[in-house]
C-alpha cells in the first residue's frame, strides 16, 4: 500500500503539491488524475525518494522508500520511457538493476519475454522506438516482482495492441493483490482499466472514489427516446402516477436538436412502463452514461493552470 499523510512540497513561494493525503490499496487498479500542472509527477517523484517534500511523509507498506533494503523487490516504477542508458542493450540494462538490487539473473529473461521485447534483447535501447522504450521501462518496473508498481503514462508510443497488452497487465497485477497506481490523460483508457479515481488539481486533492462514483457524481446522465408521440410521453411523465411511486422523484424531459428527448429522473424500465401503460410508441429508449472525460473536464475545470485557444480567439 502506499500511504501519503499531509505530503507538500513547495518551489519557492509555489506549492506544486499542497498537504495531499490519500492512500493507493492492494488489489485494485488506482488512476491518478489531473490537469497539466496538477502535481502528479512531483507526487510520484516523492514516492520514489526523487524529491523530498517540504513536510509530510509518504510509507510504502509501513516505510519509508529510503528504508527498503531492495528497493525494486518492494516498488517498481515507470516515470520515464527514456530512463535507460542509450549505449547498453535491452539485456544488460535490466541486468544492471537486478545485480544492483539482488535480483537473480534469471528474472530478466522472464521480463523481457512478459513485455515482449525477447527478440530484441540484445540490441541497444537507443535505437528502440517511443513504444519499445516504454515496454523496457515496465520490465524495469516488474524485474523484482514487487507487491506495488506505479505508471507514468505506460500507454505512450504503444499500438492498439500495446494498449490493451498493457490494460490486461495492469489489472492482471491487481487482480494478484498488488497495489498499482497508474497516472495517465488518457481519460478513455482510464475508463477502462481503473476501479478507483484520485484527482488532484494546483496539487490539492479533489476526489478519492470509485471511478462509477466519480462518473456519477460529476457529470450528467440520461435516457433518451425517440417517439411520434412526444406529447403522449410528455403526459406520461407528468402524469400522477409517475411521481407517486416510492423513492421516485421529479422526471424532467427536454428536446434534443435531433429530434430525440433526453429524460432524467427516472431509468429505462420505469419510462417504458409508463409509456406502454398509456400506449406510447417508443422508438428508442437507451441511456446514455457520461463518461469519465466528461466527468473530468466538469471535476477540473476550476483546477486548469494552463488553458489554450482555439487559433480563432475563442
Amino acid at each position: 500500500m502506499i500511504e501519503l499523510c499531509e505530503l507538500t512540497k513547495s518551489y519557492g513561494d509555489k506549492k506544486a503539491v499542497d498537504t495531499l493525503s490519500f492512500a493507493v490499496r492492494p488489489g485494485q487498479v488506482t488512476g491518478f488524475l489531473g490537469p497539466n500542472g496538477a502535481g502528479k509527477s512531483t507526487t510520484m517523484r516523492m514516492v520514489l525518494g526523487l524529491d523530498r517534500p517540504t513536510s509530510g511523509r509518504v510509507l510504502l507498506d509501513g516505510r519509508p522508500y529510503a528504508d527498503l533494503p531492495a528497493p525494486l523487490t518492494r516498488i517498481g516504477a515507470l516515470l520515464e520511457a527514456t530512463a535507460a542508458q542509450g549505449g547498453r542493450s535491452a539485456r544488460d540494462h535490466l541486468l544492471w538493476l537486478a545485480r544492483s538490487n539482488r535480483i537473480p539473473d534469471r528474472r530478466v529473461g522472464e521480463v523481457l519475454d512478459v513485455v515482449g521485447l525477447t527478440e530484441v534483447a540484445g540490441k541497444r535501447s537507443g535505437g528502440f522506438s517511443l513504444g519499445m522504450g516504454q515496454r523496457l521501462g515496465i520490465a524495469a518496473a516488474l524485474l523484482g516482482d514487487p507487491p506495488v508498481l506505479m505508471f507514468d503514462e505506460p500507454v505512450n508510443g504503444l499500438d492498439p495492441e500495446g494498449i490493451l497488452w498493457i490494460r490486461t497487465l495492469m489489472r492482471g497485477l491487481a487482480a494478484d493483490g498488488r497495489t498499482v497506481l497508474v497516472s495517465s490523460h488518457l481519460m478513455s483508457e482510464m475508463a477502462l482499466t481503473a476501479d478507483h479515481l484520485v484527482v488532484i488539481g494546483r496539487g490539492r486533492l479533489l476526489a478519492d472514489v470509485s471511478t462509477e462514483e466519480f462518473i456519477d457524481r460529476n457529470a450528467r446522465s440520461y435516457v433518451r427516446i425517440r417517439t411520434p408521440q412526444p406529447q403522449a410521453l410528455l403526459d406520461a411523465l407528468d402524469a400522477p402516477d409517475a411521481v407517486a411511486a416510492p423513492g421516485a422523484g421529479r422526471i424532467t424531459a427536454q428536446p434534443a436538436e435531433d429530434g430525440s428527448w433526453e429524460v432524467e429522473g427516472a431509468d429505462p424500465a420505469r419510462i417504458a412502463a409508463l409509456a406502454a401503460a398509456r400506449g406510447v410508441v417508443l422508438d428508442e429508449l437507451s441511456p446514455q452514461r457520461a463518461s469519465l472525460e466528461e466527468a473530468f473536464m466538469r471535476m477540473t475545470a476550476d483546477a486548469v493552470e494552463y488553458h489554450g485557444t482555439t487559433g480563432d480567439g475563442s
